[in-house]
């Protein structure tokens, strides 16, 4: 009976070590698992923070965008006035218009801390991504999809297309 008692304890240390060892390797098992989780969710967590920051630089560059496509009305208006008063004689109406160009000025450079600028369009090639073309004109001296006249100026915001500069662009056919 001895030797069956060996046996039996033999089996039982081996079924205890193959225990033990399926036991470590599900530990093992678990612990790969976990860090692969700790490690998903810190990335996630970096994506997160960084999205969360270039949403929140976004919204400091382009925030104003409404309320400054909204000004612009009040700029073209200026303007639209200037020019209307400025071909005028009366020395009155010249002190006027001096006055509203003035205004129009500073009112353009505070525009222009937040990040407004305007775009220059005449003489330049005609770009639909800055421009909208309201009609074409043929003038000799003048290359073709060169823009002609503005009868609206554009602005740019930060970089990014506040309002598309309406012209005139020239044609190569009369």
């Amino acid at each position: 009976m001895t030797n069956e008692s060996n046996n039996n304890a033999d089996k039982t240390e081996e079924a205890k070590a193959s225990s033990e060892a399926g036991a470590e390797e599900t530990t093992k098992a678990e612990e790969i698992d976990w860090k692969s989780k700790y490690y998903y969710q810190a990335a996630e967590m970096e994506n997160f923070r960084k999205r969360a920051e270039r949403e929140r630089e976004n919204q400091l560059k382009y925030g104003s965008e409404k309320i400054l496509r909204d000004l612009l009305d009040v700029v073209d208006n200026f303007e639209r006035t200037v020019d209307m008063l400025k071909f005028d004689q009366d020395q009155k109406v010249k002190n006027i218009v001096i006055g509203l160009d003035m205004v129009k000025k500073i009112f353009l450079d505070s525009l222009g801390k937040h990040g407004l600028t305007q775009l220059e369009s005449l003489g330049k090639d005609f770009d639909p991504n800055f421009h909208e073309a309201m009609a074409q004109e043929y003038q000799e001296a003048k290359r073709p999809n060169e823009v002609l006249k503005e009868f609206q100026k554009g602005y740019v915001l930060n970089g990014r297309l506040l309002r598309a500069a309406k012209v005139v662009v020239a044609s190569d056919k009369q």
